[in-house]
């Protein structure tokens, strides 16, 4: 992995991970009222897993970060309806609806954008000052 040196390594690692967050929050609704014959092939919500990253000369510069770790399924079970007459139904008549809460996902995609754009906002506001200090120069 590369190192934590300023800022901008710690915004790059913050937008790349929000950028995972609204990609699996876009499956996620891609999928919602998704039907599936079977309950162990209906799709599942899936989430990012974070890890907080420290700087090697951590106790010196006290730079930390987050990465993504992995992607996993949530633990829900899919909606189990009765559709007989559905092309994918079970023996018994049942289909399976993916285990998606469409609400919960516009939650979190909304939170992940304004994490993403408040790390834009910091790379910004140090981009502004970093200009300020080189005209102080002049």
């Amino acid at each position: 992995m590369a190192e934590i040196r300023n800022v901008f390594d710690i915004a790059s690692r913050a937008l790349s991970a929000q950028t995972t967050r609204l990609n699996t929050v876009a499956s996620n609704l891609a999928n919602a009222r998704s039907i599936s014959g079977s309950e162990e092939d209906a799709y599942r919500a899936v989430r990012p897993v974070f890890k907080t990253r420290y700087a090697d000369d951590f106790a010196d510069s006290g730079l930390s970060t987050t990465d993504v770790t992995q992607i996993v399924s949530l633990d829900r079970q899919p909606e189990k309806v009765y559709e007989p007459e559905h092309p994918k139904a079970d023996d018994e008549g049942f289909v399976y609806v993916a285990a998606v809460d469409t609400d919960e996902e516009l939650v979190e995609m909304l939170e992940a954008s304004r994490q993403y754009q408040n790390t834009l906002e910091v790379v910004s506001t140090v981009r502004a000052l970093m200009m300020r200090t080189i005209n102080m120069g002049r």
